[in-house]
């Protein structure tokens, strides 16, 4: 039995809406002993084989990523090695009058992963839910949507793309509703927002002429 809850949604739009989606309440994380103990229950395989399995697929991945490929398991999803600058560089900028970053600038920062869809079939349809009586309230932003929006405008002139991590700092919303109000802006023309890219590598730019 897993629970959820709804969660409030900014009122974007002015509508005098609330708008509430479902999130699933997490609570707590089955680490690696405890999923081989549960997955090796009625079978033939032992602990020790599985747990080095685990390694040997680890250590694999690494190398494998270190390359510059991405990892597709079966049933489980892929996993896509991202780069970020280094503590202290200043990003590149689009038009060339900035330093130019180099190798020794970058350096692995993340490991994005992209569920199976078999994965995620496979959870909903074993995932019974009951709701918990609780509403979440959003992070309220010192700024109105208006004046987010106005920030957003005065970011995009200044840079060539703002990510969904960058618009949280600067509007004072939590990640999660960061991206989903870009994702209003984006789907409204008259905001000026368009997106380029997908998953991870989605940045937010402003329409131009």
């Amino acid at each position: 039995m897993a629970n959820y809850f709804m969660q409030e949604m900014p009122d974007i739009r002015k509508k005098g809406e609330t708008i509430l989606y479902p999130r699933i309440k997490i609570t707590g994380i089955c680490e690696t002993a405890e999923l081989v103990e549960r997955g090796i229950k009625g079978s033939t395989f032992g602990k020790g084989e599985v747990m080095g399995a685990l390694s040997l697929i680890s250590d694999e991945m690494v190398r494998v990523m270190s390359e510059g490929r991405s990892v597709r398991i079966d049933g489980i999803g892929l996993f896509t090695p991202t780069l970020i600058l280094k503590n202290g560089k200043e990003r590149e900028d689009i038009d060339g009058k900035s330093p130019r970053r180099n190798a020794s600038s970058l350096k692995v920062g993340d490991i994005k992963f992209r569920a199976d869809k078999f994965l995620t079939i496979l959870t909903s349809q074993n995932c019974e839910l009951e709701r918990l009586p609780e509403i979440r309230r959003c992070k309220v932003s010192k700024y109105s949507a208006e004046e987010r929006l106005s920030i957003l405008h005065e970011y995009l002139d200044k840079h060539p793309f703002i990510t969904i991590s960058e618009y949280s700092r600067i509007s004072g919303l939590s990640k999660w509703y960061a991206g989903r109000e870009l994702k209003v802006f984006t789907d409204n023309s008259e905001y000026g927002i368009l997106y380029i890219g997908k998953g991870s590598h989605k940045v937010y730019i402003k329409k131009r002429g």
